[in-house]
């Protein structure tokens, strides 16, 4: 947390509110953190969950809170069957929380030292070999007029790599076709550029061309380069839905998302050869350690990298 709050004084006394507090933290963070409003909406579930917890315990105050509490309220998480990923996430979410709390006065001890994290097992993303991939973008050769949208979806998707948070915030002019490349905003609104392939270029300006115009003229503010039947921006669920529509329909033994794609567009990079810290930067990872993962992925370039160095192959 990058600035340090003072003590507000408009915060309840005596018995906790803690749907309040939870209220007052995500107000902070908005004004001070400059986060997504994903990664805000995701704090927001996971704290009036641990609020919920705390309000029925019941917890009277802040000062009242011990790491057992806190260990209790995960025990509980695991209970529901929720993976080590989502527990950890829950955990980030309540150290922020009582961090606050602390720096604001509310408690007298800063636990967020004393609770240690559950220790999570990094799961192989899933991805398409490229025989699958093509099977997916074949499918949207068919006679339904938005067909010409969907190639394009997923053309763009496999081509950049992009979340599927930020091809749907894809505005008309954030593409350019002469250079080839896509301005998207990332997580925490980070802009980058995304390289497009002339495959994908083609799609998009084919759906341009001759439907486009089409679903514009039904709500034509819309600035969006994606959009519905109706001519709404596609949101996630949206691209979600189309994603799994076509997997099913290309016979994929697993339903693809989105995200599928974003990790087919790095693991066959890294087939043919790039480097990965070019993966790295086309992805938008912060740190290339999140990109790492895709090595563990492609067997095939981990032996020929340990025959060709390795002294005893």
């Amino acid at each position: 947390m990058s600035a340090q709050p003072s003590d507000d004084p408009n915060l309840p006394a005596g018995a906790a509110p803690w749907r309040t507090f939870v209220d007052r933290f995500l107000g902070y963070i908005v004004a001070e953190c400059g986060l997504a409003d994903n990664t805000v909406l995701a704090y927001r579930r996971d704290l009036l969950e641990f609020a919920d917890l705390l309000e029925r315990r019941p917890v009277a105050s802040p000062d009242e809170l011990t790491p057992l509490i806190v260990q209790s309220y995960l025990i509980a998480l695991k209970d529901r069957g929720l993976s080590l990923s989502s527990m950890a996430r829950h955990l980030a979410s309540t150290r922020m929380f009582l961090r606050y709390l602390y720096l604001v006065g509310r408690m007298r001890d800063d636990l967020t030292s004393r609770l240690d994290s559950p220790q999570r097992w990094r799961r192989l993303p899933h991805t398409l070999h490229r025989g699958q991939v093509d099977a997916l973008l074949a499918a949207t050769q068919s006679d339904d007029p938005y067909a010409l949208r969907d190639r394009a979806i997923l053309e763009m998707l496999y081509a950049t790599g992009m979340r599927v948070s930020e091809l749907a915030g894809l505005q008309g002019t954030d593409v350019n076709f002469a250079v080839g490349y896509a301005r998207v905003f990332g997580k925490g609104g980070r802009e980058r550029i995304c390289l497009v392939g002339r495959t994908a270029l083609e799609a998009t300006q084919e759906y341009l061309d001759n439907l486009h115009p089409t679903l514009v003229q039904r709500r034509p503010r819309e600035t969006a380069l994606f959009l519905t039947r109706t001519g709404r921006r596609m949101d996630r669920t949206n691209i979600w839905r189309l994603v799994s529509h076509y997997s099913t329909a290309a016979g994929l033994p697993k339903h693809a998302s989105p995200h599928t794609l974003r990790h087919c567009f790095a693991t066959h990079l890294l087939q043919n050869g790039a480097d990965l810290r070019i993966v790295q930067e086309l992805l938008g990872h912060a740190d290339v350690a999140t990109t790492q993962i895709y090595t563990h992925v492609d067997h095939t370039r981990l032996k020929a990298v340990h025959q060709r160095y390795h002294p005893r192959p």
